[in-house]
């Protein structure tokens, strides 16, 4: 069941860093950051991530938390984590449940060989569980500042 903007995110549990058991009910009241990136440990989802990390603050303030999601495994995200010292946890995702549930799987061509891969994506849930806002294959330059403003625009709509 794949999420749907404007609707509540079905409930679902996952498995991340520190023994967290993420599910959407547990951070009722909170918005909540959920982005799926390839790879730990690759250029890109080192930089996406290490920007998530740099406004971390900003993203608590906005009463939000940020949830990274790949399929590699825990010991790995764990030693991702440490290694740019991540302020908050990352879901490991090796069954792909997640990323078929949030249809970011897609095939990819690399190094001219076809591959399944996952599409750098973000998904924004608000204090409810209701998906506000998605981003699809993404870049990561000014990705983070852009779902940043999107939390800040939550916390308008409530008020």
């Amino acid at each position: 069941m794949t999420p749907v903007l404007n609707k509540a995110i079905p409930e679902f549990e996952a498995l991340a860093t520190s023994g967290v058991k993420f599910t959407p009910s547990a951070f009722a009241g909170k918005a909540v950051v959920l982005y799926f990136y390839p790879k730990d440990h690759t250029p890109g989802c080192t930089t996406e991530s290490m920007q998530f990390r740099d406004k971390h603050k900003e993203f608590l303030k906005a009463g939000a938390v940020v949830f990274g999601v790949s399929r590699d495994n825990m010991a790995s995200h764990e030693k991702f984590r440490q290694n740019l010292e991540l302020p908050f946890e990352l879901i490991a995702d090796t069954e792909e449940k997640l990323c078929h549930m949030f249809g970011v799987v897609k095939n990819k061509i690399m190094y001219g060989k076809k591959v399944k891969g996952i599409e750098r994506s973000t998904f924004l849930m608000d204090a409810s569980g209701m998906l506000r806002a998605e981003w699809r294959g993404i870049k990561v330059a000014g990705h983070v500042d852009e779902v940043l403003l999107a939390v800040k625009g939550l916390g308008k709509k409530a008020a």
